[in-house]
């Protein structure tokens, strides 16, 4: 199918060169007649090859009738993209783009040496592709010429306004000339943009190139449930199973990109890693090992969410869950791109399951169940592989064939063959073990909890009870994170002093038990054991009884004390009168006494009898107490003497 004659003669001659049959809905839609020449305000999806659409869409307006540019001056087109590794992308795509053109393309983006690029706009160039920053810093020391400007394109528009780039960028398009063009491409249309676009553009013409519906089609989404514990374990067998030739996995903060990345390179993974903190040199060559096969694997935070396109990048992991759809759509598009099938896999722990199921019905996308690629899956893919290898269907060559001989003479074919297995089996990471979890058929199914699941269930009990305040709103998540199970799957739970005990349905008991013994409770000094039934306990101090029913029963001091049922056991006699209890002849208590010698304790249920002041009433009531006459051997109290008067004035010092 040959392209369509809207497209300039240059430039159908590099995508014909490139391999382009077909356009994107993006591409066919930049290009219709009623675009030309005005202000456009695109929405289309991520990796929908929207540089080569904007690429088409404004070398008109910078070529005219011409074919190729004719002299180098003051840029003609300015591209701005929110990250250094999408604007550095986009000049890579219209370098072959406009290559028959002679087009002069200078980039300007942050963490680069701003001399080199200085002196590249004083060379001259016919389109700039950099970063906001840079750009206003440019424009700011008078190094970069808008004068001549005829059009501006602004990349993940919605992108660079989260970034916080909104000031510059209205500073950059205050300083454009009016007459310019002014493409907005971006992957949603909120509020922000399209005030920016009202602000910024005239008469902008509104152009969707694919309905919200239609997200990510070339895109198989995966969500996979796992115990906490085996997320990594989880990731490991996932890399394993799929074997993609290049894959990205996501994660949310600088530090889980470390940890990530070192356990892989451990486990004999080529990894590379791209984030925030890394200097621009560091994260093109770990892009630049990415495409030339030297590694395969690139852990990142979402710095490589936006505009990075990887050849052969199948399949997308997300390690840490997404905290918004956009987050969602913006990564899994790093695969899926120009037509390319692709394959992306959630990850997230049992507790957030809802949390996850609430983003992907958000974000509008069809999503199967999953369960952890086991280890015998991942050992049957293996020997699959290995058996359809190319190499094994490969004639023998001419040069190959002597060595190939003496290997027959000195070897069996079976020898051979085992030594071949073997060799193969050595270069691949082994898999990890990993909890078999739930898994159900939709995202939105749920296990109903009826009485009859539990009907021959097993009873469980977990040390702590009453005097741990123990409830079954936090019980209740711990048991199912413990037993990597939902809490549909968990019965009555009845709650004791020292402990609890619990039920748990019959076709999860066993998967409960396994869990429980590998990875325990979770807790300090919490374990779960199994129980017989629900009447068993923990051996030691009985369980404290409930009230018997009635009114309560008041104490009463006058009573007669019961009598004591050890009496006898205790003091000799069953029935002792007051005289057995005399003190002994001496007077002091003897503690090796026998017990009938001893001196009985008082009685304390007897009323005691009221306190009587012995002092007689005092004479002097009423008198102040410096005025009475001294005791013997003491000195008579003084009078006080009066409370100075600070504000009087004092007398004159001569």
């Amino acid at each position: 199918m040959s392209l369509p004659d809207t497209i300039l003669a240059p430039l159908a001659r590099a995508l014909a060169a490139k391999g382009y049959e077909t356009l994107t809905p993006v591409q066919s839609a930049i290009i219709e007649e009623e675009t030309a020449g005005r202000d456009l305000l695109v929405s289309a999806q991520t990796g929908s090859g929207k540089t080569v659409a904007f690429g088409m869409a404004i070398a008109p307006t910078l070529l005219g009738d011409e074919d190729h540019f004719t002299s180098v001056g003051a840029p003609l087109a300015l591209l701005i993209a929110p990250t250094r590794e999408l604007a550095l992308q986009v000049q890579r795509e219209l370098e072959w783009l406009y290559a028959e053109t002679g087009a002069k393309t200078a980039s300007c983006v942050g963490g680069m040496d701003a001399r080199t690029e200085r002196r590249a706009l004083e060379r001259g160039a016919h389109i700039v592709v950099g970063t906001p920053g840079r750009l206003r810093d440019h424009i700011t020391r008078g190094a970069l010429d808008m004068s001549a400007l005829r059009a501006v394109v602004l990349d993940e528009a919605d992108e660079m306004l989260d970034l916080g780039f909104r000031e510059d960028l209205e500073f950059i398009l205050d300083a454009a000339p009016e007459d310019r063009r002014t493409l907005l491409f971006s992957a949603t249309v909120p509020k922000p943009i399209a005030q920016l676009a009202k602000t910024f553009q005239r008469d902008a013409l509104r152009v969707a190139a694919t309905s919200a519906n239609e997200q990510h089609a070339d895109i198989d989404y995966k969500l996979m449930l796992v115990p906490s514990a085996e997320r990594e374990n989880a990731i490991i067998n996932t890399l394993l199973y799929f074997e993609a030739v290049n894959t990205i996995v996501f994660a949310s903060t600088r530090e889980g990109v470390k940890h990530l990345s070192a356990r892989l390179h451990n486990r004999g993974f080529d990894v590379v890693t791209l984030s925030g903190e890394l200097s621009q040199a560091e994260r093109t060559n770990a892009l630049q090992s990415m495409r030339d096969g030297r590694a395969r694997i690139c852990v990142a935070t979402d710095v490589a969410a936006r505009g990075i396109d990887l050849p052969n990048l199948d399949l997308v992991i997300h390690a840490d869950l997404p905290t918004n759809p956009d987050t969602l759509l913006h990564r899994s598009g790093r695969t899926g791109r120009a037509g390319r099938k692709g394959t992306c896999v959630i990850i997230s722990p049992m507790h957030r399951r809802a949390v996850a199921q609430r983003v992907l019905k958000v974000a509008k996308i069809d999503v199967t169940m999953m369960r952890p690629p086991s280890a015998e899956e991942i050992e049957a893919r293996y020997r699959e592989s290995i058996l359809s290898n190319d190499m094994l269907s490969t004639p023998v060559a001419e040069d190959e064939a002597e060595f190939v001989a003496q290997l027959m003479e000195r070897h069996s074919v079976e020898s051979i063959a085992a030594a071949y297995l073997r060799q193969q089996l050595a270069a691949r990471p082994a898999p990890e073990d990993v909890t078999e979890g739930p898994v159900f058929d939709k995202v939105g199914d749920k296990d109903p909890r009826t009485r009859e699941r539990f009907e021959g269930g097993t009873w469980f009990k977990v040390t702590v009870g009453r005097k741990q305040k123990a409830e079954p709103r936090w019980l209740l998540p711990m048991l199912c994170k413990a037993g990597n199970v939902t809490k549909t799957a968990i019965g009555s739970i009845r709650i004791f002093d020292t402990e609890s005990i619990f039920e748990v349905a019959a076709q999860k008991a066993d998967a409960f038990t396994k869990s429980v013994e590998k990875n325990g409770s979770g807790e300090r000094g919490v374990s779960i054991m199994p129980v017989d039934g629900p009447g068993e306990r923990r051996a030691g101090p009985p369980p404290s009884q409930r009230r018997p029913p009635g009114p309560i029963e008041r104490f009463d001091p006058n009573a007669p004390r019961p009598e004591r049922a050890d009496r006898k056991a205790r003091y000799g006699s069953a029935g002792l009168s007051n005289d057995d209890f005399s003190a002994p002849a001496t007077g002091a208590w003897d503690p090796a006494a026998a017990p009938e010698a001893r001196t009985p304790k008082p009685d304390f249920d007897k009323p005691r009898a009221p306190k009587v002041s012995k002092a007689p009433p005092s004479k002097d009531k009423g008198k102040p107490k410096w005025a009475g006459k001294a005791a013997d051997g003491e000195a008579a109290p003084k009078k006080p003497k009066p409370p100075k008067d600070h504000k009087a004035k004092r007398k004159p010092q001569v």
